[in-house]
């Protein structure tokens, strides 16, 4: 199949399943809390056809194949008995947090499917992934997939022993032995002080091996693991950028065209990676090819949950807000003014997307998937 229809068809089911899962989160929490639901739609309106109705709720077909929504009954008026506005703060809260907390638990379960492929980290020993070329570690003979074993006679736990131990000797010959198969091999590298930081004074870039995990509770705890990774990398953007570590041009906003250009770099990839097979080294774990475009829709649905949660009217996050006050101070903000916020601010969001989207077009976000 042609890789862009393939891209095209993956950007499409991922878009609309990330976006449903969300929204299926909001619709089981206020069904659970007793919130009336009129409709969960699938894509966006205008409706197509209603499908069926489950106790009030009508589930449509609509026109606009992207995503879903969830409609509750008097989301926006509180006098409306049984509906989400008439609701306690505690159960309006529970029903906002719900879409976020599904999308971060797709992500958990999608981490969990990568690292089921691919392995879990084994800290206690440290392999070689990249060799840069003309180095002190190519020169000496240095190899992809070679197991730290012992420095100078020491043997080597971790990866920060592993730095520790190269920057003790720079300028100096290290006696490195390592596990290459299933032989041990003794080299002699030195770790050299003029080669600049980015480089690396040995030119190698080391991290545990993967190995097999034990059980699927093992697959779904890194899973987690990974997924509090990412979402603090996300939150912490703000303070990156306060601090120049990463620039402005790295971190912009991408539309829907941008993100299908990812789609099509990383179905590329696993395309490309499954016909060439999986690889495997001594004793660690295959690495099936199919893990670029699943790390993707691991990312994007964390991405979804954390952007839905920040204080902006309209978005989950900016309808948390007002109800913030009420469990404080025990006051309601008046239902026409926060009303009128969320209007506004949609009108806003509504406008940003379009020039997101439009940047796609105009200057597209350059990114190649490593």
């Amino acid at each position: 199949m042609n890789i862009t229809l393939l891209s095209a068809l993956v950007f499409v089911g991922v878009f609309a399943s990330v976006v449903l899962i969300h929204e299926f989160g909001h619709f089981v929490v206020a069904r659970l809390l007793n919130v009336d639901v009129e409709e969960f739609g699938l894509g966006l309106p205008p409706r197509a056809f209603t499908l069926f109705n489950w106790k009030g709720t009508a589930f449509t077909i609509n026109w606009l194949p992207l995503g879903g929504f969830v409609r509750p009954k008097g989301e926006n008026d509180p006098n409306i008995p049984g509906g989400l506005a008439a609701a306690s703060p505690w159960v309006r809260l529970s029903v906002l947090f719900a879409g976020s907390f599904m999308n971060l638990l797709a992500s958990v379960l999608v981490y969990s499917i990568i690292i089921s492929q691919v392995g879990i980290p084994d800290t206690a020993r440290v392999m070689l992934y990249e060799i840069t070329p003309d180095s002190p570690a190519e020169q000496a003979g240095l190899m992809v997939d070679d197991i730290i074993l012992t420095v100078n006679g020491e043997i080597v736990v971790d990866e920060e022993q592993f730095r520790d131990s190269i920057l003790a000797n720079l300028d100096e010959p290290m006696k490195i032995t390592v596990l290459r198969g299933n032989d041990t091999v003794e080299i002699s590298a030195t770790p050299l002080s003029s080669r600049s930081p980015e480089k690396g004074a040995l030119g190698i870039l080391p991290g545990p091996p993967l190995i097999p995990a034990e059980s699927l509770i093992q697959n779904i705890t890194y899973g987690a693991r990974y997924t509090y990774f990412v979402t603090r990398q996300i939150i912490s953007i703000p303070v990156m950028l306060i601090r120049n570590q990463v620039s402005q041009e790295e971190l912009r906003f991408v539309g829907l065209k941008g993100i299908f250009d990812m789609f099509r770099q990383t179905v590329s990839r696993d395309v490309e990676s499954r016909e060439l097979g999986p690889t495997t080294t001594t004793d660690l774990a295959p690495i099936e090819p199919t893990n670029f475009t699943l790390q993707l829709i691991a990312g994007l649905s964390v991405t979804l949950g954390i952007f839905n949660l920040l204080p902006i009217p309209a978005l989950d996050g900016g309808r948390i807000i007002f109800v913030l006050p009420e469990l404080i101070l025990r006051r309601r903000v008046p239902a026409q003014f926060e009303n009128f916020v969320h209007a506004v601010g949609l009108v806003l969001l509504l406008a940003f997307m379009v020039y997101v989207n439009a940047m796609d077009f105009i200057n597209p976000a350059q990114f190649t998937i490593p």
